[in-house]
């Protein structure tokens, strides 16, 4: 491990910088759209527009990747995203940050791609686990700490759309420094969407409705706090809490779907999240005396209505349940798949995951303009609902016996990997080339 940390520092750096600005970048614009008195429907709009421009980036990036190669992609696109942030602080209107957040997006991906095609080339088939696990771990802390980073400054201020900026600029820094040449790149092809549904319908109709849920959060969920006048401070610590919890509830849910079936664990987790959400909007609602429960309910609401402490508590427990879904959804489409097959099921599952995560922020804000903020919560629950009744009917629809029983297994992984990155599985069955100068690299790292 630690030899490839010192082979590899620079690109674990400048990618670790770059994510936690890009953790700091949504929920400073969530915020600030509050405090500009922006509709509620023109902040979801802008919202959707980051997933807009990363749905769009992901098919052409790697076509740019091939033409000009990873080096100038990643300068110009990470140059593209520092400007972007600016541009938001001198313009501030809803319009101007919709077109800004498209270019945030399709930014980031291209720079996701280049990174995940760098990680790849400096792995091979006995490292590529523990490169994977380093990934997922820079991502995740990266994005907790740039959720901090909301009490920098007063998000009024210009201040911290300029440090957006220059961390984007000093991640620049160390991967443009790097002495190794840059790899060669392949374009992955995805399996179609009616393909992934003879294939595995739970596994596609969950992941159509995870790609509601996660945007959401993560977009909305800094909107959420702003709006229920909960202080900066407060909005950092409870969107870092689901940042980790996230990844932490990872490993034992991944677990339990390697040991059980893993149908049912999609189904619990989805329940279990269903049920959380209602526990956050009673938590935080000013009066529950509207739902006409009886007397003893009544008291139990009200014990838990405005207790911050007790919000944290459900909110980090719904991320738990919900946010390891993205990984559950792919393992269980990958039990019916031969392994080289697996990345290019991802790459189709990605399509699926992007065509809802374009509208989620967007209807999400639909239904905080028309239940009240408080919407935020319906939205989740109704997708999370959908996932657990459809699990419940495919039950009945496809035997335990009839799932292959191969050596596949759940691998952690963060929302924003793409395809490129899912090779780093093992998995994957995918073999690593390797030149002269990584076998001397693999050969001192093992």
């Amino acid at each position: 491990m630690g030899r490839l940390f010192k082979n590899s520092w620079a690109l674990f750096l400048g990618y670790g910088i770059l994510i936690i600005a890009h953790g700091l970048q949504g929920n400073l614009l969530g915020v600030r759209a509050v405090i500009e008195n922006f509709n509620i429907i023109a902040t979801g709009a802008l919202m959707s527009g980051y997933f807009i421009g990363y749905f769009i980036g992901a098919n052409a990036v790697p076509n740019l990747v091939g033409k000009v190669g990873h080096i100038r992609v990643f300068a110009a696109f990470a140059s593209m995203a520092s400007l972007s942030i600016l541009l938001h602080a001198v313009i501030v209107d809803p319009y101007v940050w919709i077109f800004g957040r498209f270019l945030t997006g399709f930014s980031i991906i291209g720079i996701f791609i280049v990174v995940e095609s760098w990680l790849n080339d400096r792995a091979n088939n006995r490292t590529r686990g523990k490169v994977l696990s380093i990934y997922m771990i820079i991502t995740f802390v990266g994005l907790g700490l740039g959720m901090l980073l909301l009490n920098f400054n007063d998000p009024k201020n210009y201040e911290p759309f300029i440090l957006v900026s220059l961390l984007l600029s000093i991640a620049l820094i160390p991967i443009l420094l790097t002495k190794r040449k840059p790899p060669t790149f392949k374009k992955i092809s995805a399996i179609k969407i009616s393909e992934l549904y003879k294939i595995s319908p739970l596994a596609t109709v969950s992941m159509f409705c995870t790609g509601f849920i996660h945007p959401a959060i993560f977009t909305m969920g800094s909107v959420y706090g702003a709006l229920m006048n909960f202080s900066v401070f407060e909005i950092s610590l409870y969107l870092f809490l689901i940042t980790i919890s996230g990844a932490l509830f990872q490993w034992p849910i991944g677990y339990l779907s390697d040991r059980f079936d893993r149908r049912l664990i999609i189904i619990i987790s989805s329940i279990i999240g269903a049920i959380l959400t209602i526990f956050c909007f009673f938590s935080v609602t000013v009066s529950p005396d509207f739902v006409g429960l009886s007397s003893d309910w009544k008291i139990i609401l009200q014990h838990i209505s405005n207790h911050r402490l007790m919000f944290y508590i459900f909110i980090s427990l719904y991320a738990g349940m919900s946010l390891p879904l993205f990984s559950l959804n792919l393992a269980y489409v990958n039990d019916f798949l031969p392994k080289e097959k697996f990345v290019s099921a991802g790459a189709g599952m990605q399509i699926i995951f992007g065509i809802s995560a374009m509208t989620a922020p967007f209807i999400c804000s639909f239904f905080m303009e028309k239940f009240g903020t408080n919407g935020f919560f319906i939205f989740l629950f109704i997708f999370q609902i959908a996932i657990g009744l459809f699990g419940i009917y495919r039950l009945t629809k496809r035997s335990t016996e009839e799932i292959p029983q191969n050596e596949n297994t759940f691998t952690p992984l963060p929302k924003n990997i793409t395809p490129v990155g899912l090779q780093l599985d093992p998995d994957t069955g995918v073999n690593l080339s390797n030149t002269e100068e990584e076998k001397k690299i693999n050969k001192n790292l093992s």
